[in-house]
């Protein structure tokens, strides 16, 4: 089954990846939770829950949102390694990161 994922930035600003199967299945859960977790720490992203708890949800989407739309226009490495950490730590194949309005869907 293909995997897509989509970042959005804002109306006409739509980065889409298309994965493929294999290319999810040589990342475990663990794997892309840890891969968020160390780009949310590189970045300096600041957790979304006063309490602290950063839960994947909030990881995807600040590492969209402080990784920059940059990256996803160019569609290099990190954005491909972010896509697909997103599908599978959401078990997903369909994913849509809206970073505007802050909401993954």
């Amino acid at each position: 089954m293909p995997h897509h994922v989509v970042v959005a930035f804002g109306d006409q600003r739509e980065y889409e990846f298309a994965l493929t199967d294999d290319e999810v299945a040589q990342l475990s859960p663990d794997q892309a939770r840890e891969w968020l977790a160390q780009e949310f720490e590189d970045l300096e992203c600041t957790p979304s829950n006063p309490m602290g708890k950063v839960l994947v949800l909030d990881m995807i989407l600040n590492v969209a949102k402080f990784g920059g739309e940059k990256r996803f226009s160019e569609a290099g490495d990190w954005a491909k390694q972010f896509a697909r950490s997103a599908s599978v730590a959401l078990a997903r194949p369909v994913v849509r990161v809206d970073v505007a309005g802050f909401t993954v869907g």
